[in-house]
């Protein structure tokens, strides 16, 4: 473990297997690295329009103070700049609200007054006073930019969003009217992610147009660095499909076009054979209200043969689960194309996977590239192995889980039930079933995102209790699954409050996915599972395990027909009865009994550092790795390494 404040706690993790790559793969993974690292000011910009300004205001502050270190108002500042810091913005990264500053206006008004101009991210003619109280109206004043991303049904989701994927005063409607005009313009069958890489900006005749992040368009710097990565990268490439990958890679980044983007997931998907694999650009839309514009992201990641056996045990058996899933035949793919699963180690995380990252991922997104061509889903073996090291000995498992016995199953199973419920999750559960023709893929709007957690979810929860998993032998008998059923509801029914503050609600897509699933299995399966009182705690009591496998089944075909359907009315009605709203004693309860064991609710990494070993003669002998750098070393270094927009 490293450096711990406010609710995170920052872990590193290591990269087994780089040390024993070829040359060429070293740099290959070196200079996709440094594409991931690249794009960071992206992010920072998307999540809101005063990020980057503010961002380098508050490290400039932090750089040149020559107060007394032990100062009430400094302590505060250092502890909101490290939040600012792991959130890429003045927003929290899971609920959304921003942060409370714990030191005064004026001591930050004083501090920027202090520093020379030329320290300062000033626009031209703008004065250090301009810029201060600008930014100290966003720091200091609740009612500015409250929540990044706000999903209050009934309320103009973009008018009290602070994401600055909509320009200032574009409505929801005018948005929802206009992408539906793209819609019916475009290819039914084979519709590209209409919105997935722009800004949504007004005319001065009032019209809406989208300004395209692309080179030589918004967001132009940064890009033009990440192409020159991936350039350098393609140099090193393992085979040609990883060149070509690249090669259409860098063409969407120069053009912004749509269809370009779908070449380049077409190719991406089927390139399988590489040791050293990549995902860099506009990926997932959890950010947007809407649900349609993709945040900034990049990763790098070494395969880990070991483990990848029981990834590829999924994936060569794929059209078997779709069979055999309890949801209806119109919704089940005739033929499952494509689907590939591998274990890898992560070599380096960027924009919206760091510091907080996805320990799954399965892409491509498209629906009609899914079905057509496959997708690829990855488990970040490493980070797992990160969370799991730092949660040993926590007290959790003494605090919330019933009784020795439950406790004692957790410790044989769940670690490789976690594993294998992931692996389920991204794999198969993402790539099953089929939209009816003619659905838009966006139908379910704002509950979109969610419901498709909870159908991934459900998919693994199903399955994670079939003897086929046995049959596989990735699982050592047919009680193991136990351990998941378990570990899940008690998460989504009270340990995941531990992460939200008193007062809230859940905000995140994949909490309110949980909280859904384990509060209608609650409501419908009472026989199977409940919430008991023990000397003034609760917790989780499962009666009959068999009968929540029925009810994860019975869930699953709804939450199907509700995607295949494009049925938006059942999709609010199932976030907003189950997924959103919580009991304030019982989040009360558990936020006590969390804070007595003195934990941190969330994790994030530090990255490692990768460099060039020249020899003498200026030639590169070698990628070296090292894992030393601090929080506050790489946040800085970045900044100013990085620094493009």
């Amino acid at each position: 473990m490293t450096d711990r404040f406010a609710d995170i706690q920052l872990l590193r993790y290591e990269v087994p297997g780089f040390a024993a790559l070829t040359l060429r793969q070293k740099l290959l993974v070196y200079y996709l690295a440094e594409a991931a690292l690249w794009g960071r000011d992206i992010l920072w910009d998307q999540n809101c329009r005063h990020g980057l300004r503010l961002r380098k205001t508050l490290e400039a502050i932090f750089r040149h103070y020559a107060g007394q270190q032990e100062q009430q108002d400094w302590q505060a500042f250092v502890l909101y700049l490290k939040r600012v810091w792991f959130a890429n913005g003045i927003h929290h990264h899971y609920s959304y609200l921003k942060f409370e500053p714990g030191f005064s206006r004026d001591f930050f008004l004083t501090e920027v007054s202090k520093l020379d101009a030329s320290l300062l991210p000033l626009h031209q003619d703008e004065t250090k006073e301009d810029l201060a109280a600008e930014l100290a109206e966003v720091i200091f004043n609740p009612d500015v930019m409250p929540k990044r991303v706000n999903q209050a049904n009934g309320e103009d989701l973009l008018l009290t969003s602070s994401c600055n994927y909509y320009a200032e005063g574009i409505t929801q409607p005018e948005a929802e009217a206009f992408y539906a005009k793209l819609k019916a313009d475009a290819d039914p069958l084979r519709p590209p992610m209409l919105g997935l890489n722009s800004r949504l900006e007004r005319k001065a005749d009032g019209c809406l147009y989208e300004n395209v992040w692309r080179s030589q368009g918004l967001y132009g710097p940064a890009i033009d660095h990440i192409c020159e990565m991936l350039c350098k990268a393609r140099d090193y490439a393992e085979n040609d499909r990883q060149k070509a990958v690249i090669d259409k890679l860098v063409e969407f980044y120069q053009t912004g076009n749509l269809r370009t983007f779908d070449e380049y997931a077409i190719l991406w998907v089927e390139e399988t054979r590489g040791e050293v694999d990549f995902t860099n650009g506009f990926t997932e839309v959890y950010g947007d209200p809407l649900g349609l514009k993709a945040s900034w992201e990049g990763y790098v990641n070494i395969i880990d043969q070991e483990a990848t056996h029981r990834a590829k045990a999924l994936s060569d058996n794929a059209q078997w689960f779709e069979n055999h899933s309890p949801v209806d035949a119109r919704f089940k793919k005739k033929t499952c194309k494509g689907v590939s699963a591998k274990v890898i180690s992560a070599a380096m995380l960027g924009g919206d996977l760091y510091p907080s990252s996805a320990i799954g991922i399965n892409l491509p997104n498209s629906n009609w590239i899914r079905a057509e061509h496959g997708s690829k889903s990855v488990t970040i073996a490493n980070l797992t192995r990160a969370y799991n090291e730092a949660a040993k000995g926590s007290g959790m498992r003494e605090e919330f889980v019933i009784d020795n016995e439950t406790r004692e199953m957790l410790g044989l199973y769940a670690d490789i039930c976690d594993d294998l419920h992931t692996d389920l999750h991204e794999c198969l559960g993402h790539g099953s079933g089929q939209l009816l023709p003619g659905v838009d893929a966006d139908a379910l709007r704002a509950y979109g995102s969610t419901l498709e957690e909870a159908r991934a979810d459900l998919f693994g929860l199903y399955y994670i209790a079939d003897p086929k998993l046995v049959e596989l032998g990735l699982l050592p008998n047919d009680e193991a699954y136990r351990s998941q059923y378990y570990s899940y509801l008690m998460n989504g029914l009270l340990t995941q409050m531990v992460r939200i503050e008193e007062g809230c609600q859940i905000e995140e897509a994949h909490m309110r996915n949980r909280a859904l699933i384990c509060r209608w299995t609650l409501a419908n399966y009472p026989e199977a599972v409940r919430i008991v009182q023990r000397d003034g705690k609760h917790y989780v009591c499962i009666d009959n395990y068999q009968m929540l496998r029925q009810a994860f089944g019975e869930l699953l075909a709804e939450v199907q027909r509700i995607k295949s359907e494009g049925d938006y009315e059942s999709a609010r009605h199932l976030v907003e009865e189950y997924g959103i709203k919580l009991d304030a004693r019982l989040h009360h309860e558990i936020r006590q009994r969390y804070e007595r064991l003195d934990l941190a609710p969330y994790k994030g990494f530090i990255n490692p550092r990768c460099k060039l070993v020249r020899n003498e003669e200026g030639n590169i002998i070698d990628v070296s790795i090292s894992y030393e750098e601090t929080y506050e070393e790489q946040m800085l270094r970045y900044s100013t390494d990085y620094n493009t927009l």
